[in-house]
């Protein structure tokens, strides 16, 4: 579909954020189950709640607009899951957590761009419920990020923990006060 107006590209804004949302409902449930924190896994099952209500929230802007909320394949979620998906085979369990909080929070970056653009777009198209539900949404993103990053506070240092630096073998089995001083040392040669 060619946009041709600021409206036909408000409503393929938000068919593309449908095809989203619809793609995360997808992808959260798998998400969810390789987590290893139960803090995380109810993160991501809470954010699998919302996620089902702001396709919700989608579908009552269509009704409104009387346009149909399938459109294209969102192609740019598609890429930041599979991309989320390709990092979770290959992370080990040390890290697992950590990388599952780093896709979830590409997700989320992608889906805040978005969103704000579609509410600009209402606000601009005069559809100020529209808008209204679209800030909503924007915010209930910009929570689960922050949430995401309060997890990772946590679960990044206990993959750093349990799986070292991995700069190599020497470096894995240095404890942490070696590795203070080796990098104090560093820090003195280099002053």
């Amino acid at each position: 579909m060619t946009a041709n107006s600021l409206q036909e590209l408000y409503v393929e804004q938000l068919q593309d954020l449908y095809s989203a949302e619809q793609q995360i409902i997808k992808a959260l449930p798998k998400m969810i189950e390789a987590a290893q924190s139960e803090e995380l896994r109810n993160a991501l099952n809470e954010h699998l709640e919302v996620t089902q209500t702001q396709a919700g929230r989608i579908e009552t802007i269509f009704e409104e607009l009387g346009e149909n909320a399938e459109g294209e394949k969102c192609k740019g979620m598609e890429g930041v899951l599979k991309e989320g998906s390709d990092l979770l085979k290959e992370a080990g369990e040390p890290v697992r957590d950590a990388a599952i909080i780093a896709a979830a929070q590409r997700v989320e970056h992608y889906e805040m761009a978005g969103y704000g653009t579609a509410r600009t777009y209402a606000t601009l198209l005069g559809h100020d419920e529209a808008a209204n539900l679209l800030e909503q949404t924007l915010e209930e993103e910009k929570e689960a990020d922050q949430t995401l990053s309060g997890l990772a506070e946590e679960l990044n240092v206990e993959a750093l923990e349990a799986g070292g630096k991995g700069g190599g073998k020497a470096e894995q089995g240095t404890s942490r006060n070696e590795r203070a001083k080796k990098s104090g040392t560093r820090s003195k040669r280099a002053a």
